[in-house]
């Protein structure tokens, strides 16, 4: 048996495993790199594999860095079945062909500063996001599944995002059976909305992400302070806009969540919120109708919603006219937009607009991956650049790490705490390189634990 670190090996982004057996061959997740000069020349290389060869694919969830290849995948020659759940499925309806068509346009936008008569190739097409679509099997939780019939594999809920999955597969080769447990991205215990990731009780292989393997979050009371203490100074003291580079899935209904949660206990009152990104009002649409999967708080807010009792104004502009409006309010709006790095989308207009304001505050969210303009402006930096354009900033940029989808340090170690007996062998993945070797050390030094973290492009037998 042999792995092949593709991806979101000693960093965040591109998370991708192909695993190879005597009788089958196929990936775990198909991401895109993001973040840094070099991504676009990562995406555009050919893959390392024959992707005709793939028997088929198993995805973990829709974020794309773990997704975004897709259809560059197919495009190559894959046509086997794409196998995530049900949720992750509806959402890769909206979010495939929304890369598409940012791939079609940064090649439109390359060809013009090149000033070339030729058209650019762009990474993949509207179309073949769409074509990619129809590979898609959906799969229930905790059903178990047989894409192969050496293998059985069962989607776990993992708690991180709306469809997001823990995959177990058990690989059978002549009379030896091994258990592979691929974490994706695992959610914070705890918080409201999304249930906690399932606990697995036993793995031969285990593949555990690392995101925030080095450190702990804020806790969650005490955000929810700095959240409505920024909101609030921002918006009625400063006069102000508060703007919140914010993911399309998950974290943009997660800031929604709270911000009625703030208005429900009678700490903010009359907000503007606008939500200018399309994706993210799909999105929040597809999160409506799998309220199922929500934990008992969440459904709770849902119906207080549905009676509008209290609730700030809440707008989901759809247009670039509506998006271009939004840059002449100059005071009391919260505008969330993607993308939630700041690397591409509607976000980097707001940006422009309000970073030379001290009247405004930038509240970043989530993990910022390193070369991106999020990372840059948590980085501390006095200038930036915005399509061509240097920015002063002078806003006041605001870090709330409390609101991360990933699990902290502590969360990941109690989860691995519910193994029975230590895995044959771990690997710690999709963490920047510091964060996946600190947090190595302490599955070693804790557990005792024999753990590697891979290389890109490494490869193993086992």
């Amino acid at each position: 048996m042999k792995i092949t670190f593709l991806g979101a090996a000693r960093e965040v982004t591109g998370s991708s495993y192909l695993i190879e057996t005597s009788t089958t061959r196929f990936l775990v997740d198909c991401g895109m790199f993001q973040g840094g000069r070099e991504a676009p020349a990562r995406n555009q290389a050919p893959f390392l594999f024959d992707p005709s060869t793939l028997d088929f694919v198993l995805v973990t969830h829709a974020h794309i860095d773990h997704s975004g290849l897709l259809p560059k995948l197919m495009r190559a020659g894959f046509n086997g079945p794409i196998y995530t759940t049900r949720a992750t499925a509806d959402l890769l309806a909206v979010m495939l062909p929304d890369s598409g068509h940012i791939q079609e346009t940064d090649a439109r936008r390359l060809a013009r500063r090149r000033k070339s008569s030729r058209p650019q190739d762009p990474l993949y097409t509207v179309q073949d996001a769409q074509h990619c679509l129809t590979l898609l099997n959906p799969v229930a939780y905790d059903e178990y599944l047989e894409p192969h019939p050496d293998i059985t594999c069962r989607f776990r809920d993992a708690g991180h995002i709306l469809g997001s999955a823990i995959i177990e597969i058990w690989i059978t080769e002549g009379s030896k059976k091994t258990k592979f447990v691929m974490s994706g991205d695992l959610g914070q215990p705890g918080r409201p909305i999304l249930r906690d990731p399932t606990l697995i009780d036993e793995a031969d292989v285990l593949f555990i992400e690392s995101t925030y393997g080095n450190r702990s979050h804020k806790d969650l009371p005490a955000t929810l302070n700095e959240l409505e203490q920024v909101v609030n100074h921002t918006l009625y003291e400063s006069h102000g806009n508060v703007i919140i580079p914010a993911f399309a899935v998950g974290r943009t209904q997660e800031i929604i969540y709270y911000l009625h949660q703030l208005t429900r206990q009678g700490r903010l009152h009359d907000i503007n919120i606008f939500v200018d990104s399309p994706m993210a009002t799909a999105a929040t649409r597809i999160t409506q109708t799998h309220m199922a999967l929500f934990d008992e708080e969440a459904q709770h807010l849902a119906n207080w919603h549905a009676a509008g009792r209290g609730l700030p104004k809440l707008r989901f502009t759809g247009s670039v006219e509506e998006s271009i409006a939004l840059n002449q309010i100059h005071s009391g709006a919260i505008i969330i937009s993607a993308s939630g790095m700041c690397d591409a989308g509607r976000i980097k207009h707001h940006l422009r607009y309000n970073l030379p304001r001290r009247e405004s505050s930038v509240l970043i969210t989530g993990f910022q991956a390193q070369g991106t303009l999020g990372r840059r402006l948590v980085d501390g930096a006095r200038r930036v650049s915005i399509f061509g354009q240097d920015i002063p900033v002078r806003a006041a940029i605001h870090t709330l790490g409390g609101f991360s989808a990933h699990a902290d340090q502590a969360a990941l170690l109690d989860w691995v705490s519910g193994f029975q007996r230590p895995p044959h062998q771990t690997f710690v993945t999709h963490g920047e390189e510091s964060a996946a070797l600190t947090f190595a050390e302490r599955l070693r030094t804790d557990h005792g634990w024999r753990v590697t973290v891979p290389n890109p492009g490494q490869c193993l037998h086992l």
